[in-house]
């Protein structure tokens, strides 16, 4: 087996190919995951940016775990009791039969994280200057990437928030036509904001005359965002999620977020369970994990000793007693390197605002107009707490070294996408691009969507048990879009997949 200096994997090959190239510079995991990242601003436009927020988890070379909160603040510091104006609701058609609601608008901007987060991370943990990776970016941005199939795809489908503003439009659908595969997509003033960004680092997006030009404009709109609470955003560090499964530790994101818990609940379930796991079992157990997302769940995301609580073993016990008498959204970027380090980022913009403020550079984020995100009704978070997330950064150890480094876009299906990759990985002893394409399944309630490939059987006892089963005909961007690397548990060979279903590409990079 030849040498290899390391492997990302990621939602665009531009963006791939980026992290690629900070570690042929000899950069390590965490300098060619913000090399992605800020590529992804220019390449995966509008589901991230600098107007987006997203979680980082690191697993040095050494050992150590963090994870690196940025994403979406609730708005509102020093509004003097002003209100909320309407959002905009939106339908997004993924394909017939299957349509999900956003709202956009300004009303929907919460307070974003992308830049300060990967700023800090790289500071952090990396050894490449800010500078020395928004050079290529920025160069793509002013001349233009070229729309790729499934983008173009994502273009349509997000075609009615493109055209929601005129300063949208005029970016997706210059001269009124939305742009299509073969297009060239250009986005020069986003180009100066990664040029500043470079020489200056993040703080005038926070305190300067960007920070103010957003926060005016979305106020006169309607929105919340106020000058206030950007200046007050933070980068918090939190403790990662763990749970044990097959020898294994499961790191994740940690409360207030919500996805990396439901994945980690599922697997504490699993571990319960006899192996092998087959389709019916990993639908009963997701449909459990759904149901814990309750009012009381919600509500105690944001409180001291959640995650603990919630994965207790008593309470796993129950769950898996109540599966057992019943069985019979984004982009991400992973990144693993030679010396064992391990980073899987995830940042999103939502579905997109719409809300383009001019000469800036910044496409904002419809955090609060999430439906996901907001079960309980829009506006309910207090000024500056995190909106809840399912993103959900996920790192796989096998005695202390990363063996797998993923996480999804997709909106509610992340949580489920993520577990099925985890279960072929892990159970299945599949390398990242087999785990990667295998066909998915999703729950909601007692409603199961099926890839062609899941276990036809499997299908079948469920509709005999008074399941809905839709069984689809091809792989759709809407069972999420997972992008893995890994290590094989025998060979040390490092594996990367990004997944077709959202023109996802992986690089190796030879040492």
């Amino acid at each position: 087996m030849h040498a290899v200096k390391g492997v990302v994997a990621a939602g665009h090959p531009r963006t791939a190919e980026a992290g690629a190239e900070a570690l042929r510079a000899g950069g390590n995991a965490v300098d060619a995951a913000v090399a992605a990242v800020l590529m992804s601003f220019v390449a995966e436009s509008p589901l991230t940016g600098p107007g987006a927020g997203g979680f980082m988890l690191v697993h040095t070379a050494g050992g150590a775990d963090h994870l690196l909160d940025f994403f979406v603040a609730a708005p509102g510091h020093g509004a003097g009791g002003r209100a909320p104006g309407d959002l905009t609701p939106v339908d997004v058609t993924f394909a017939e039969g299957a349509v999900q609601q956003f709202n956009v608008g300004p009303s929907s901007v919460g307070a974003y994280g992308t830049t300060v987060g990967v700023a800090q991370a790289l500071e952090r943990f990396g050894t490449l200057s800010l500078a020395d990776l928004t050079a290529a970016p920025a160069r793509a941005a002013r001349e233009g990437v070229e729309v790729v199939p499934m983008q173009g795809f994502l273009f349509q489908v997000l075609e009615p928030i493109f055209r929601s503003t005129p300063e949208c439009e005029a970016i997706y659908a210059p001269g009124g036509t939305l742009l299509e595969a073969g297009d060239a997509i250009r986005l020069p003033e986003l180009g100066e904001l990664l040029d500043r960004l470079g020489a200056e680092g993040p703080g005038f997006l926070y305190d300067g005359d960007v920070a103010a030009a957003c926060s005016d404009w979305v106020l006169a709109r309607g929105g919340m965002l106020t000058r206030d609470d950007l200046a007050r955003y933070e980068v918090v560090e939190r403790e990662p999620a763990r749970v044990s499964y097959h020898g294994r530790e499961v790191l994740t994101n940690p409360p207030p977020s919500s996805g990396g818990i439901l994945v980690a609940d599922a697997l504490g379930i699993l571990e319960r369970l006899e192996r092998p796991h087959g389709a019916a079992v990993v639908a009963e157990v997701i449909a459990s994990t759904n149901r814990a997302r309750d009012a009381d769940f919600l509500e105690g995301l944001g409180s001291d000793g959640y995650l603990e609580r919630f994965l207790a073993e008593e309470a796993l016990d129950s769950v898996a007693t109540e599966v057992r008498s019943r069985l019979g959204s984004t982009t991400h970027i992973a990144v693993m390197d030679a010396d064992g380090a391990c980073v899987s980022v995830t940042c999103s913009n939502g579905s997109c605002s719409g809300v383009v403020v001019p000469g800036t550079g910044m496409h904002l984020n419809n955090m609060l107009g999430e439906q996901d995100l907001n079960p309980l009704g829009f506006h309910q978070h207090p000024p500056g707490a995190r909106v809840p997330s399912m993103m959900a950064p996920t790192v796989v150890l096998r005695d202390g070294r990363a063996e797998i480094g993923l996480g999804s876009a997709g909106s509610n299906r992340i949580r489920s996408a993520i577990l099925q990759t985890v279960l072929a990985v892990v159970d299945g002893g599949a390398h990242a691009e087999a785990a990667v394409t295998a066909p998915r399944l999703h729950v909601e309630g007692r409603e199961l969507d099926a890839e062609p490939g899941i276990d036809p059987g499997a299908l079948d006892e469920l509709e005999a048990k008074g399941w809905t089963v839709r069984r689809w005909e091809e792989e759709n961007l809407f069972f999420g879009g997972v992008q893995a690397v890994a290590r094989d548990r025998e060979t040390g060979e490092l594996t990367g997949a990004g997944d077709p279903r959202r023109g996802g590409a992986a690089v190796t990079v030879d040492g």
